[in-house]
């Protein structure tokens, strides 16, 4: 297989994976019917179901902000992975680093070992089947210097329900809400370590992110309104949270609010910055 360098004068940067070029003669990776195979972050790919959960803006933003703050992790675990979009493009952007990742659904967990073997990162990168709130999956005294969580935003009830189970999953909190991912996530960061994760941001949502946050033992020390066409209000948040007892007592009442982040400007083209974001995760602009 021919690896491309360019995609519309974009140069791809970042290795070549192992699934770009020779397979596995034992077991070569195949592009069945219902998936399809994706470009994520330079040349890695992700499968996913043609008709099911597919990566999204919110996947990119949570990955870029998570390794824009704290860029030295050398363990990084994603809660809640789906079929890795976070995950893959945390790996990429942390090529020394060893990964974690949970998600329940068989499916999307297959298709994230699927993923994983094609971008060659087995050797760092553990995909774990089971809810993260099962004490029997992450175990006590795992930490780790980055944790990263793209939540369900809604209860049941309160929306239309997907009758596809991975969509319904990744909108509506069948397993662990906000709060859960903050208990989760104070749990096992190690000293010092941060948590990304993206969430709405409209008054009542945000009071979950904060109460969770603060019953959890974490400090929100700063949050990133994104607008996702120029002149519209911010629809969600990135969020950057540490552990209270890692900072200093006068600093854990605080939070810095960033500029927004605006997706698309009022012409419906992409924004200058966001561009950025997306050259910087190793995606075309």
């Amino acid at each position: 297989m021919k690896t491309e360098t360019h995609f519309k004068g974009w140069a791809k940067p970042g290795p070549v994976p192992p699934g770009m070029g020779a397979r596995d003669a034992d077991a070569p990776l195949q592009v069945e019917p219902p998936e399809t195979l994706d470009a994520i972050s330079g040349h890695f790919r992700l499968f996913q179901l043609r008709d099911g959960h597919r990566f999204s803006t919110d996947d990119i933003l949570t990955a870029w902000y998570g390794t824009t703050w704290c860029p030295t992790a050398r363990t990084a675990l994603d809660l809640g992975s789906g079929i890795g979009s976070v995950g893959m493009i945390c790996a990429w952007r942390l090529p020394g680093a060893k990964f974690v990742t949970v998600e329940a659904q068989s499916d999307s967990v297959a298709l994230a070992k699927k993923s994983a073997r094609y971008n060659g990162l087995t050797d760092r990168y553990e995909i774990r089947a089971g809810d993260f709130r099962d004490p029997k999956v992450l175990l006590a005294e795992e930490t780790f210097d980055l944790i990263t969580g793209s939540p369900p935003y809604f209860p049941l009830g309160d929306g239309v329900e997907s009758e596809h189970p991975q969509k319904l999953a990744c909108r509506f909190e069948l397993r662990g809400t906000i709060a859960d991912y903050c208990t989760t996530a104070a749990k096992h960061l190690a000293p010092g370590g941060f948590f990304a994760c993206v969430f709405p941001h409209e008054p009542a949502q945000l009071a979950r992110v904060v109460t969770g946050a603060r019953e959890a033992g974490l400090v929100i020390v700063r949050k990133r309104p994104v607008v996702f066409r120029e002149g519209d209000p911010a629809l969600v948040a990135l969020f950057g949270m540490m552990r209270a007892e890692d900072l200093p007592e006068w600093f854990r009442g605080q939070t810095w609010t960033e500029p927004e982040l605006i997706i698309r400007a009022r012409d419906g083209k992409i924004h200058p910055e966001y561009s950025a974001v997306k050259l910087a995760i190793g995606f075309p602009p």
